[in-house]
């Protein structure tokens, strides 16, 4: 990242992660496809509500692993191998320290999260059900994203593809067989993925051990940096309280989808689905942007970012747009895969048309959010999202609810997209902070540290 055609090299970064998103969203769609053929309506709301408190509760950790991947970017950009290792290391441990614990927290708390977003008696049981067996398998999925961060710090975007590749093959066989064919309903579908993200970080151990030898990456914590932790914690907690908060009004939106019943329950699952593979491109890049940032900023080169940071988020807004377009066209078809249901399917289709004309601002303003949060500056991209969620996405679609239709609430996307991405400029244009690093000559060639 830190020499070549930049577009050319993000873009090469990137590819390996869309198609790892690819397969993430096959197997979470495969969920829904089998629950949807073999379950009902009821099941596919359950699936679809319950995802909120899952990701809510993966939030802190799954920032904590960005921390470390920037740090890792920096300390790869820097040449320091020996600070690469410490990183590693620490990282490895935290997991185990604090994984368990919040699967146990996670599995406990799941009945009064899920009252809490007015989850609707027919699908109280069968959500419970799902989320207590996904966060069964939560120490895996924290796992699998802790080292899939260090490998992209270390610049290799193409390992995670073959985790999730296994991963994926695991997930699909076990829908297939314990939904399809032993009836076990959602609870099948979660005992599935749970397994899936166990074998997926398994595997990212040994390849990591394998292929990183001199790193020494070890498989349980038995060495923490204290300085090291404090490092990766003051970068990866604002981002992760900020996943966690934000996870935690998109359960405050969940409430407002909740309350207008199970129709409209399945018809946000399927749109969000959908949503989420038009939304596979430019998730990839904002990713390759953080690791595009941290390097360069870690080996002082900063004409690099000053000539990468309006680039890249124009050339995510083509992309994001471009991918709507191209998935609205064909949003019939794609629907009907998951539900035979006509009022489903409108609902779905309203949902969906304003998510994906209105996901280019989204790419915009979350490209240039990876890349101040590359050069270790979190706070002011917390505070905008924060903002943009609690303050204008929550606030509207309770207004749009009171005064017009509550099956309209997705048009409060657009509204706080549009907020975010004013912020975002705003800053790129104002900041000092961020205008004194871009305006900083470039440092000298990094010899590269023996371990």
């Amino acid at each position: 990242m830190t020499h070549g055609p930049i577009l050319r090299k993000v873009l090469l970064f990137a590819l390996p992660l869309v198609l790892g998103s690819i397969l993430q969203q096959l197997y979470t769609s495969v969920d829904t496809l089998v629950i949807g053929a073999f379950c009902g309506t009821t099941s596919l709301a359950a699936v679809g509500t319950s995802a909120q408190p899952v990701e809510m509760t993966l939030c802190v950790f799954l920032g904590i692993g960005t921390g470390a991947s920037i740090l890792v970017s920096q300390s790869i950009g820097a040449g320091n191998r020996e600070a690469t290792k410490e990183i590693c290391r620490t990282a490895v441990s935290f997991v185990w320290i604090c994984g368990i614990a919040l699967n146990l927290l996670g599995i406990l708390l799941a009945p009064a999260i899920l009252r809490l977003m007015k989850v609707p008696p027919d699908a109280l049981g069968l959500s419970t059900t799902y989320v207590r067996i996904v966060l069964a398998g939560s120490l895996g999925n924290i796992g699998y994203n802790m080292n899939a961060g260090i490998l992209r710090g270390l610049g290799n975007s193409t390992a995670s593809l073959l985790f999730l590749l296994v991963s994926c093959a695991v997930n699909i066989a076990l829908d297939v067989a314990l939904v399809a064919g032993l009836g076990m309903d959602v609870a099948g579908a979660a005992l599935a993925t749970s397994i899936a993200m166990y074998v997926s970080w398994f595997v990212s151990i040994v390849y990591l051990r394998r292929h990183y030898r001199h790193l020494n990456v070890p498989v349980f914590g038995l060495r923490l940096s204290r300085r090291t932790l404090w490092s990766i914690l003051r970068i990866g907690l604002p981002i992760g309280f900020n996943h966690s908060l934000y996870s935690l009004g998109h359960m405050a939106m969940q409430t407002l989808v909740n309350a207008q019943g199970s129709t409209f329950m399945a018809a946000s699952a399927i749109a969000g689905r959908i949503n989420g593979m038009a939304s596979i491109a430019h998730s990839s890049m904002a990713s390759a942007a953080t690791t595009f940032s941290g390097q360069n900023y870690g080996a002082g080169n900063y004409a690099r970012l000053r000539q990468g940071y309006p680039r890249i988020p124009i050339a995510m807004g083509i992309i994001a747009l471009t991918s709507g377009a191209l998935f609205w066209a064909v949003r019939s078809p794609l629907l009907r895969l998951f539900s035979a249901d006509e009022q489903v399917l409108m609902y779905a289709d309203r949902y969906l048309t304003v998510q994906l004309f209105s996901h280019w601002m989204y790419a915009v303003f979350n490209t240039m959010l990876c890349i101040v949060n590359g050069v270790g500056l979190v706070r002011f991209t917390t505070l905008v999202n924060l903002l943009m969620l609690w303050a204008v996405r929550i606030p509207s679609a309770h207004l749009i609810r009171a005064r017009f239709d509550g099956t309209w609430i997705m048009l409060s996307f657009p509204i706080s997209f549009a907020f975010a991405l004013l912020c975002m400029i705003g800053y790129y244009l104002f900041s000092r902070q961020w205008k004194a690093i871009l305006n900083r000559p470039d440092a000298a060639p990094a010899q590269e540290k023996p371990a």
